[in-house]
């Protein structure tokens, strides 16, 4: 059975967790997360990399233990330190790391103080209040965990956009090697750019649809076959991920497309405008009576309804129909529009790599310029910056610079914005900054308006650049916590300052609907990678798909401007 990057994230995150449950040394599970992080972030499959002899050590945080390691999995599928760890701690304590909102660290007092090792448990002490006695927990945690328990049992299990692409992309490659198939492609909610998805859905244009069938079932991923028949197949692959594939003649390839597509709203809109004109449109195409007129293509099925084609991100029925009918659909940002990142950390806090080597990986993306923004002190976690620290890295930009042509270092901070508002770090070092992205790690359980002033003081910071991934959340492990995002856009707005987008997968930050309202508002977006190693620059194209299905245009996205531009524009949130 092949052994993807993300089976290998999944072991070393899982032995991380179970380390830190066992208190483990804090360096060991460090290593481990850092190693995880490096493998998710890979362009190439490391099985090929293994395969052309290539040494693994030159990735980074990759020494030859966790070299050794990979091999190891890559041969048997699992990591014999795991399963040595499986008999020291209790086994269902794993399950509850997979209930949001409890991390090592919790999970560690729920056994030790309460003797809590399974969800069932759990649940009976949170209903009997016993949770919020402990530190670190409290009544709102305590509630959010009774509800996030019981959220779990009518939700389906969804993926990280990011991963299921680990999982979607070899298996297309796979379909279009089939005999007779003429193109095979993903659509649903993977392709509309959705945060996470729920399932795949592949459609296959193919001569001999039996063939396609035969290969799809016997693709050595697939655990289990739910159902198959002539044209239409279920599967379930090794990771729990669900694929559903139909395969149909060429001539419905472009019907079938948009119907797969969705989203369910929008297509409902799309057949009722087709009522309204006399015509049927399904999977199979666009009829007028029992006429086929359109279904060949997408454009073909928009173009019945004089329609223009609307891009597959925009289809949530969120008024994209409207706007094609008015001439007024946005021209949505490309990745190639991007001309730098403003989001970038090095090994000067809790990045893998140091500033040269983020800095070359950068311009081999083919930007102009990029932000060194490490962490504040505050950070202690990841070894944050004090003002002497951060002033020695600025030198080092200094010197970098001098010797570069075409690019520039800019000079930046992630500063921790404390509980009262108040930055991490004083105007005087502040201002020796091209610019200060400010974000919230601590004191997520504020309430909503006490949130909402904490970060709006923040931003009323004289050197205050941009707002770093706004909610705080991260996609199937935290919640957003509770602030006003319309009234911190409207204050980003009256401020004259910025919001992130940060592409990391796990984060997606600006959701796509606050994309929207802050374009509305005219507060630009930072679309960055928040990179830590050199392969999380490939994170941007997320952070694309994500602006895109905010309806952000080139002109919406700060770091789309030229250098000199930026400047100007950054120069402009300083007073």
């Amino acid at each position: 059975m092949p052994v993807h990057n993300e089976d290998i994230a999944a072991i070393f995150d899982e032995l991380a967790d179970l380390l830190e449950i066992d208190e483990a040394n804090p360096f060991r599970v460090r290593a481990y997360r850092n190693a995880a992080r490096t493998v998710r972030s890979l362009g190439t499959e490391l099985s090929e990399m293994v395969g052309r002899g290539e040494d693994l050590t030159r990735l980074p945080g990759i020494g030859k233990d966790l070299a050794a390691k990979i091999v190891e999995i890559l041969d048997t599928g699992k990591a014999a330190a795991l399963t040595k760890l499986h008999k020291e701690v209790p086994a269902s304590l794993e399950q509850l790391l997979e209930v949001p909102g409890l991390g090592p660290k919790r999970v560690k007092a729920l056994y030790q103080e309460l003797g809590i090792k399974t969800r069932k448990q759990l649940l009976a002490a949170a209903r009997g209040h016993k949770l919020r006695a402990l530190e670190g927990f409290g009544e709102k945690t305590e509630q959010r965990i009774i509800d996030n328990l019981a959220a779990e049992r009518s939700s389906e299990r969804r993926f990280l956009l990011a991963t299921a692409v680990h999982y979607g992309e070899p298996l297309l490659a796979y379909l279009n090697k089939t005999r007779g198939v003429g193109e095979a492609l993903i659509a649903g909610s993977y392709r509309r750019g959705r945060e996470t998805v729920g399932d795949l859905d592949i459609l296959v244009s193919a001569t001999d649809h039996a063939e396609v069938m035969r290969r799809f079932v016997a693709y050595d991923e697939v655990e289990d076959v739910v159902s198959q028949g002539e044209t239409r197949a279920t599967v379930i692959l090794r990771s729990g991920l669900q694929v559903d594939l139909r395969v149909m003649d060429k001539q419905s390839l472009g019907a079938a497309l948009h119907y797969f597509t969705g989203s369910k709203a929008h297509n409902i809109h799309v057949r009722r405008l087709g009522q309204q004109r006399g015509l049927k449109i399904n999977e199979y195409g666009v009829f007028r009576g029992d006429e086929r007129i359109a279904g060949t293509t997408e454009a073909s099925v928009y173009k019945t309804l004089d329609l223009p084609y609307i891009p597959p991100e925009l289809r949530e029925d969120r008024g994209e129909l409207e706007a094609a009918r008015d001439g007024k659909l946005p021209e949505l940002v490309e990745l190639d529009d991007l001309q730098g990142d403003l989001h970038v950390h090095t090994d000067a806090t809790d990045g893998q790599r140091p500033l040269q080597a983020m800095v070359e990986a950068a311009r081999g993306r083919g930007l102009s310029y990029v932000a060194i923004t490490d962490h504040s002190r505050r950070l202690t976690v990841a070894h944050g910056l004090d003002e002497k620290r951060l002033r020695a890295q600025l030198d080092a930009i200094d010197e970098l610079n001098a010797n570069l042509k075409g690019f520039a270092v800019l000079k930046g901070v992630e500063v921790d914005i404390l509980e009262d508002g108040s930055l991490d770090l004083p105007d005087s070092v502040l201002g020796e900054l091209d610019l200060v992205i400010g974000a919230v790690h601590s004191h997520f359980g504020l309430s909503r308006k006490k949130q909402t002033a904490r970060i709006q003081r923040a931003m009323d910071g004289p050197h205050f650049s941009i707002l770093a991934h706004p909610s705080g959340r991260l996609l199937l492990e935290r919640d957003a916590y509770d602030v006003d995002m319309e009234r911190l856009i409207d204050h980003a707005a009256e401020r004259g300052c910025f919001l992130e987008l940060d592409a990391q997968p796990k984060r997606l930050d600006l959701t796509d609907v606050y994309c929207q309202a802050a374009r509305d508002a005219g507060v630009l977006v930072a679309v960055n990678s928040d990179a830590h190693a050199e392969a999380d620059f490939d994170n941007l194209r997320f952070g694309i798909g994500q602006a895109r299905r905010g309806w952000l245009e080139k002109q919406d996205v700060l770091n789309t401007r030229p250098l000199g531009a930026l400047r100007r524009l950054l120069g402009s949130t300083l007073s």
